[in-house]
């Protein structure tokens, strides 16, 4: 009797407690799993507070997680407006050191893993940024950077806003990042719960307390996506979160949609978009929505490509700007990965594969790296060289029949400090319109 009492009570102890450790620890994976995927993007997290918008400085998800951040603020003063335009311009436009913008690499691929835009007038910043801050942004998105905003952030990457009269205000001056509308809340200076999606992916990282409810989110005049009309919601659209609020009046928001994601392609980034605040809040489940939107959105980027196949004893000149329009064999940005591949034969004896660089633009630092079967990176091979400097050279005896990746890798990168305007870079600036190199394979 004794033994069977014993047995029930540790049957109904791993009852009690192995699914929940289990489900825990399958959200720490997978948590872990996105943060990892940071290889060959300069950082992490590039944050907008420009022109129009919230200038913030600090995001309390980027040390909970442990990303790496960037920003642009607006500086305050009104003769500093000109100064504003003009740096921001800088930043997301390019200038005579850097042709792409921040956000891109001199191929056009996504310099950042992810871009977040802060609250504030959408209208104003659109208009601020204009046509080619918005092309640069597009061109991030569409080439596999992803995109959070909440609020103006949320409204600005739609189509446009609507209001509670079905009219459409000022699409054309938006981004279009996600084919809906932003539907105006109407309200203002006040709070929310939100209810989470029984089969939303901010579950796969977070529990909020496991009860699917996160209380008191801020919000002020944002938005929902716009599910209604003959074509309903935005095809491709997920729904994440919706709305609690009760009330008779004006606003009636209660069960519409409080934030959602989109991504348009396999090649694309994700878009997450959200029109309340909790961006600011540095504890508890706000804290964790915030930082479950970051993830998803990051889980969203575009898998690595290659630029193509080695041919044996033909040497890629990887020399094109990012003006020629030619990202299969446009220079290498700072703390970039540039992807090749090779096809080696049965009895082969030896594999050597040469890199260099090019004459008057060679003190930069590049790194050779080579694998069987898989992407070659840093920590997934020991087939590399990471000396100084662009001459390097790697030789494998006897090397296994098949496909072999080779990558190369831009050690050097610019030296970052924040003033007035925030991030600013100081020196090696000239890493930003990229470094041109030769790589060729000999058996």
């Amino acid at each position: 009797m004794k033994r069977l009492v014993l047995v029930v009570v540790m049957l109904a102890v791993v009852g009690a407690f192995t699914p929940t450790d289990a489900v825990a620890k399958k959200r720490e994976q997978a948590r872990r799993e996105v943060l990892s995927r940071s290889r060959g993007y300069y950082k992490d997290l590039f944050m907008d507070g420009g022109v129009a918008l919230t200038s913030r400085t600090f995001l309390p998800a980027v040390p909970f997680l442990g990303l790496s951040l960037e920003y642009f603020i607006s500086a305050k003063g009104d003769s500093l407006a000109e100064k504003n335009a003009s740096r921001q311009a800088a930043v997301f436009c390019g200038n005579e050191d850097d042709s792409n913008g921040w956000l891109l690499y001199p191929d056009g691929s996504p310099r950042y893993r992810m871009i977040y835009v802060n609250g504030g007038s959408a209208i104003k910043h659109a208009r601020s940024m204009g046509e080619a801050a918005a092309e640069h942004i597009q061109k991030y998105v569409a080439n596999g950077g992803s995109y959070l905003g909440t609020c103006a952030g949320a409204f600005i990457a739609s189509k446009g806003g609507m209001d509670h009269k079905g009219k459409v205000h000022y699409g054309d001056k938006y981004w279009h990042l996600w084919q809906g509308f932003a539907h105006r809340t109407r309200l203002t200076k006040s709070s929310t719960a939100m209810q989470v999606e029984r089969k939303s992916p901010l579950l796969r990282y977070f529990d909020f307390g496991g009860d699917y409810k996160i209380d008191s989110v801020r919000h002020n005049g944002g938005c929902y996506a716009y599910d209604g009309g003959a074509e309903g919601l935005v095809a491709g659209t997920e729904p994440l979160t919706r709305y609690v609020f009760k009330n008779n009046g004006k606003v009636k928001i209660d069960g519409k949609i409080s934030s959602w994601a989109y991504k348009p392609s396999a090649e694309s980034g994700r878009v997450v978009l959200c029109g309340s605040h909790p961006e600011a809040v540095g504890q508890g489940e706000r804290l964790e929505y915030m930082s479950a939107m970051m993830l998803y959105a990051m889980d969203g980027n575009a898998k690595p490509t290659v630029k193509g196949d080695l041919q044996v004893g033909e040497v890629r000149e990887m020399d094109k700007r990012t003006e020629d329009n030619d990202p299969a064999y446009t220079r290498i940005g700072d703390r970039q990965y540039h992807h090749f591949v090779v096809d080696v034969p049965r009895k082969c004896k030896k594999m050597t594969i040469k890199l260099d660089g090019y004459k008057g633009e060679n003190n930069f630092d590049l790194t050779l790296c080579a694998k069987y079967g898989e992407l070659a990176f840093h920590d997934n091979t020991l087939i590399k060289d990471v000396s100084r400097g662009c001459k390097k050279q790697l030789v494998v005896e006897k090397p296994r029949a098949g496909r072999w990746y080779v990558s190369v890798f831009c050690e050097t990168t610019v030296n970052a400090s924040v003033g007035r305007f925030g991030t600013y870079y100081r020196t090696n600036r000239r890493v930003l319109n990229g470094v041109p190199y030769k790589v060729v394979v000999e058996y």
